[in-house]
């Protein structure tokens, strides 16, 4: 990619234990271009955490003067009392200066973005199956059973808005889902397994 070429958002979302924070990681790794989008927050930095790097640490007051203007972020959201939100002027100069920007977000963030109009590529990542992704928060040992229980239920309204994504990724295989991912971000690759994988979502909505 030369100097003059504009980089490009791109939206990933999937339900938690389908795999997505891996694909992330592999391709801001593997490809110079590509990075993860870094979000304002008003929590407190946890250790090893830098602003800048990790977060852009704001004040409540910092972030809810920001809001008063519509145009600061492309989507904010509070969580567990916490304010979060992507940098609009962040994002545009990071693509403007030829950077491919991945936003990590889940559907309600992505549905912020739509309703904004603005311009991004859409993936969301299919887990293989309602048993394997309960198996992979079970093994990951993170959650109770409550939680875990909580996460499944997410997922399946999650998983029926994935009709609205511009491309859907089978995370069965990683390296073909990393394959998949590495295609339509740094090949722009148009071509898509979306046949099978709305067949998959079919039936696990079913």
């Amino acid at each position: 990619m030369n100097n003059k070429e504009k980089g490009k958002l791109y939206v990933i979302s999937a339900p938690s234990g389908a795999g997505k924070s891996s694909l992330i990681s592999y391709i801001t790794q593997s490809f110079d271009n590509v990075e993860l989008s870094i979000s304002a927050t008003t929590r407190s930095p946890r250790a090893g955490e830098e602003n800048g790097k990790h977060y852009f640490f704001m004040t409540n007051d910092e972030f809810n003067s920001l809001k008063k203007d519509k145009q600061a972020f492309i989507e904010n959201a509070e969580v567990h009392d916490h304010q979060y939100g992507t940098p609009r002027s962040y994002i545009e100069y990071r693509v403007n200066h030829g950077i491919n920007i991945i936003l990590d977000i889940d559907v309600q963030g992505f549905k912020q973005i739509q309703r904004a109009g603005i311009e991004n590529t859409s993936i969301f990542i299919v887990p293989p199956s309602m048993a394997e992704l309960k198996s992979r928060l079970v093994k990951r040992g993170l959650d109770s059973k409550e939680v875990i229980d909580k996460r499944l239920d997410n997922a399946i309204n999650e998983l029926e808005h994935a009709k609205d994504f511009d491309y859907k990724i089978l995370n069965d295989d990683f390296d073909s889902a990393c394959k998949a991912l590495s295609a339509i971000i740094i090949d722009g690759d148009v071509t898509s397994q979306d046949d099978n994988n709305e067949k998959i979502l079919r039936d696990l909505l079913s």
